[in-house]
């Protein structure tokens, strides 16, 4: 198998297995609003092949690959008749990260102080 073979193969493969709906679902609809999930794909890939230079035939020919891909959810489209707004989970992550960081600094003030 070619190398240019090989590399199609993979992308073939990583197209057809990732999908934003396959993760979250389909949009929800109701009568007031209408939900879309958001998600970051990313792919990634690799392919190589090589032989033997002292052997002229095939059979000392080899080549190989592998991918992945990685689905991030990222938030939501929320679309009413008044509105659209974009809902990030980020921002909710980045909350936990300060309240967990103010929560350690606390500690180590608190620590501090008592042993004065």
């Amino acid at each position: 198998m070619s190398l240019q073979n090989i590399l199609q193969s993979i992308m073939e493969r990583l197209q057809g297995s990732a999908s934003v709906k396959m993760v979250f679902g389909e949009p929800i609809d109701t009568k007031e609003k209408t939900i879309i999930p958001v998600a970051k794909v990313a792919y990634g890939f690799g392919a190589g092949s090589g032989g033997n230079k002292k052997m002229e035939s095939k059979e000392s020919m080899g080549g190989g690959g592998g991918g992945g891909i990685a689905i991030r959810p990222k938030g939501i489209l929320e679309i009413t008749k008044e509105d659209t707004r974009f809902i990030s989970f980020d921002q909710t992550r980045n909350l936990v990260i300060v309240m967990i960081m103010g929560l350690l600094l606390g500690i180590l003030i608190s620590r501090r102080g008592s042993k004065r």
